[in-house]
């Protein structure tokens, strides 16, 4: 949608890429439990989907169809949030510091897709 595009959704499809990369480093970093390996391909495919919807919406041929693909990056956004909380950090206090700032960088994406959904759903 042409009239949907600004310099600032640029910033998004950067945002959101980058998130994905550091989820995955992460989940490399992770011991290697049952519970780790089954979260950890949980939240690599959600974190992944974020900027993959965000992406779409920029392409979407309709106000209708943004909203919907925003609505899935906020949802695969609050997913990703909810896989990183339950991955292991096993103690470990910088793997921990990396969980937490990838579980903040998750919900401030969440609050960033709600934003624009109030924005466009009027």
């Amino acid at each position: 949608m042409t009239e949907i595009r600004n310099s600032k959704q640029y910033d998004l499809e950067e945002r959101t890429f980058k998130f994905a990369r550091q989820v995955r480093s992460f989940v490399k970093k992770l011991l290697r439990i049952t519970a780790n390996i089954e979260d950890g391909k949980q939240v690599i495919r959600s974190s992944g989907s974020v900027g993959a919807n965000y992406i779409e919406a920029n392409e979407s041929l309709s106000k209708k169809d943004f909203i919907m693909r925003i609505k899935i990056c906020r949802k695969e956004a609050k997913e990703s949030r909810y896989w990183l909380m339950l991955v292991e950090a096993n103690n470990n206090q910088e793997l921990a510091k990396e969980q937490q700032i990838l579980i903040k960088e998750a919900g401030e994406l969440t609050m960033i897709f709600g934003s624009i959904l109030k924005k466009f759903e009027k």
